[in-house]
């Protein structure tokens, strides 16, 4: 039997109350039985991201993997079928899959992430480079990002009172012509769709590959906000702040064959969905003011 991690096991019973305890209570059990169906034999200790453990293995043929395997929810369903569809192709490869346990055997990558790069202008491009391996056709039945237009844009009217307290009425209005300019009606391509710094990872196979994705339908420069977050630990100063980020947008559209103002408009709004989102959360860390003043340079 595994032994789970007291961080991971504390955290998903928070979060997930009774439904979490069953499943916690079920996981060293569950993953007994997955090491066996795939014949896969534990090789170190059992890592953990949010939602799923993560446990490193050797397979029969004597290669590496990892086994992963998530707590039950809707936001984990289309991790497989994304994986699949990229068959390796800017992405860690997919071994095997058992959808509904939310396991799969995944490739081994390394634990440097695109964070532990120094130089913000080579991320943007690494993000950007896989953002174009990964637009291949969407495969049928997966979410839509257009089906989230409408939602987005019910969030910043209602949120518009607070906003308007904290930047100029352009930024609001800008964010809301973004989502019903561009939102409704979006390209049929895969979209990782939590493409953040922590995400890319390096590996042997490819220098860098992304990891748990989300799998959306949609625009790919929807995961240019991930440009503006990376990169967000680095700022020196708001006065070099529009400056900074505009140009690593720019790298970003450039490495993805983007359109750069479509990039720059996602990431304006994306960044303003954020603030509301840190502000309804609390915001301990004063995320909504940064993210605030980042959608008003790019307005």
């Amino acid at each position: 039997m595994i032994n789970l991690p007291e961080a991971f096991v504390r955290e998903t019973v928070r979060r997930e109350g009774e439904a979490g305890e069953r499943w916690i209570a079920s996981l060293p059990g569950l993953v007994d039985d997955l090491l066996h169906q795939w014949a896969c034999t534990p090789t170190g200790p059992v890592m953990h991201g949010k939602v799923g453990v993560v446990v490193p293995v050797r397979r029969r043929d004597g290669s590496t993997a990892v086994l992963k395997v998530s707590f039950p929810h809707p936001g984990n369903v289309d991790e497989p079928t994304a994986y699949a569809a990229w068959a390796g192709r800017g992405a860690v490869c997919l071994y095997e899959r058992d959808d509904a346990r939310f396991a799969m055997l995944l490739e081994q990558v390394e634990q440097t992430t695109l964070v532990d790069v120094e130089d913000d202008d080579e991320a943007a491009a690494v993000c950007g480079r896989i953002t174009r391996l990964l637009a291949v056709p969407a495969p049928p039945g997966l979410r839509r990002l257009s089906d989230r237009a409408e939602g987005q844009e019910h969030e910043l009217r209602a949120a518009s009172g607070t906003l308007l307290s904290h930047v100029p009425r352009r930024t609001v209005d800008a964010a809301l012509a973004t989502i019903r300019e561009l939102g409704r009606e979006q390209p049929d391509l895969l979209v990782h769709g939590d493409l953040h710094y922590e995400n890319v990872v390096r590996a042997n196979r490819e220098p860098w590959l992304v990891i748990d994705p989300k799998g959306f339908a949609g625009d790919p420069a929807n995961d240019a906000f991930s440009v503006v977050v990376g990169g967000a630990q680095r700022q020196l100063s708001l006065d070099s702040l529009c400056a900074h980020i505009r140009r690593r947008l720019a790298i970003f559209a450039d490495a993805a064959e983007l359109d750069r103002e479509r990039v720059l408009r996602w990431a304006q709004a994306h960044t303003l969905l954020h603030a509301c989102w840190a502000r309804n959360a609390s915001d301990p860390e004063g995320t909504a003011a940064f993210a605030e003043q980042v959608a008003t340079v790019l307005t």
